[in-house]
């Protein structure tokens, strides 16, 4: 800035001294044309003349680079302009008169990938309403907004604004305005609703009727009165439980299309939701093995999250295990399949596995395991204190964090549970162990995600 205001001081004296030397000048040769002033005078005129043309003539021959410096000469775009595009939060692009895609800033690379320079816009942006409306926008001038979603890698929700230019060369400008968290919040408030409502449905009709009993014909039943105020107990957790998951699974689901950035040691994590898991498998005499690994590289992940995960999966574990069974955590690193086959991507994946030894699930179950309140045995889901949500809140973490899920499972042998995280770092994969696997489980296989 200081530079910069040196700068137009220098050029203002210049100018300056410029108009007043030709002024004089020009006053001298007047005066000398009308009166005959002495002979010095229209010298010394004539030199102030002079010396102002060439001053003028050098400020002139300075501009000229330092006006080609800021603007594009492809674009006619001043520099300041472009950077300012280059710092908006918001992906923008520039479109030609030939529909070529003439500038993208930082954020639209995320949108629409990094190599999008100079491609035709139907090839950047992949949605016929789009592109369409940029070709409308570019021959009427006319304004337009087109709203339109992506669906992979996960769901988002933008609003096209496009607008065209009046100067030459005109340009066609296209705005995303990301909405997905608006769109999330009304798609989860609606879902809320319906589910919590047909979840405690059941809870509130049993704690209402017991209420009833209570204040009637029980009333004085000591016996009836301690059996019934049990049960009320139990329902109201219930329905604490699943207020709990629901009030979860919406907060992760109105930040899934927003991957975390944080480095998460998942040894760590485990092993603190296996420590606070040990009293609920000790009631059923099972435990829970954390494989020892310390030069695993970090997750990218939320810490809260990747705990929560664990939690769901030992959980699921212990509930559907056998007594006196185990749960086994193991690691492995894994290079990124999707990567090798020309995706974009980490290189390196951390597979991870919450394997049981327990009854297994049956084949037709699996593909459905991870819809919100989906029980293999409803009976058994409840009494246990499940709500039908643990595996839904583990597919949406597993979103979030850009990874992949796969159930492994069959009667009577056990079930695998295997999660791909992105690693953090990118180290050359080394040659996995080999996952504890049930050799008779191919026939399960499913890929959830």
């Amino acid at each position: 800035m200081a530079q910069q205001a040196d700068f137009n001081k220098g050029m203002g004296t210049r100018f300056a001294i410029f108009w007043l030397a030709a002024g004089v000048g020009l006053a001298a040769i007047v005066a000398f044309a009308s009166s005959g002033p002495a002979p010095w005078l229209l010298a010394a005129s004539l030199v102030l003349f002079g010396v102002a043309l060439f001053v003028g003539t050098r400020d002139t021959e300075a501009q000229g680079p330092v006006a080609a410096e800021k603007s594009d000469p492809a674009l006619g775009l001043p520099v300041v302009a472009r950077e300012v595009f280059e710092r908006l939060p918001d992906p923008i692009m520039l479109v030609d008169v030939t529909g070529r895609v003439a500038f993208a800033n930082r954020a639209m690379a995320t949108v629409a990938g990094t190599d999008s320079q100079n491609k035709p816009v139907s090839a950047v942006l992949r949605t016929p309403a789009v592109w369409q409306a940029v070709e409308r926008t570019a021959l009427t001038g006319q304004p337009a907004t087109v709203p339109f979603s992506f669906h992979v890698p996960v769901e988002r929700h933008f609003e096209a604004h496009i607008a065209r230019t009046e100067q030459p060369p005109k340009l066609t400008a296209v705005l995303l305005h990301d909405v997905t968290s608006a769109k999330r919040a009304e798609e989860a408030r609606a879902d809320f609703i319906a589910n919590a409502s047909h979840e405690l449905r059941t809870p509130l009709a049993a704690v209402s009727g017991f209420i009833d009993t209570l204040k009637g014909h029980a009333k004085d039943d000591e016996r009836a009165r301690e059996k019934f105020l049990d049960i009320m107990s139990v329902e109201a957790g219930r329905m604490r439980r699943l207020i709990d998951d629901l009030l979860s699974l919406t907060r992760i689901e109105l930040n899934e299309h927003v991957p975390p950035s944080g480095a998460v040691d998942i040894v760590e994590v485990a092993r603190d939701a296996a420590t606070a898991l040990q009293g609920l498998a000790r009631l059923d005499d099972m435990s829970i093995i954390v494989a020892d690994l310390h030069d695993l590289p970090p997750v990218v992940g939320e810490r809260d999250e990747l705990t929560q995960l664990f939690q769901n999966l030992m959980h699921n574990a212990i509930k559907y295990g056998r007594a006196g069974g185990h749960v086994w955590v193991d690691f492995a690193v894994t290079p990124n399949a999707g990567v090798a086959a020309g995706r974009r991507g980490p290189l390196t994946m951390i597979a991870i596995t919450v394997r049981d030894d327990g009854e297994g699930i049956p084949r037709e179950a699996i593909p459905r395991l991870t819809e919100r309140f989906y029980r293999v045995d409803i009976k058994r889901s409840r009494e246990r204190g499940g709500t039908g949500l643990g595996l839904a809140i583990v597919k949406h973490i597993v979103n979030r964090h850009q990874g992949s899920l796969k159930i492994d499972s069959k009667l009577g042998e056990g079930s695998i549970f295997t999660i791909l995280l992105p690693a953090q770092s990118a180290p050359e994969p080394k040659a996995a162990p080999a996952l504890p696997a049930l050799d008779a489980i191919s026939g399960g296989v499913t890929e959830v995600i």
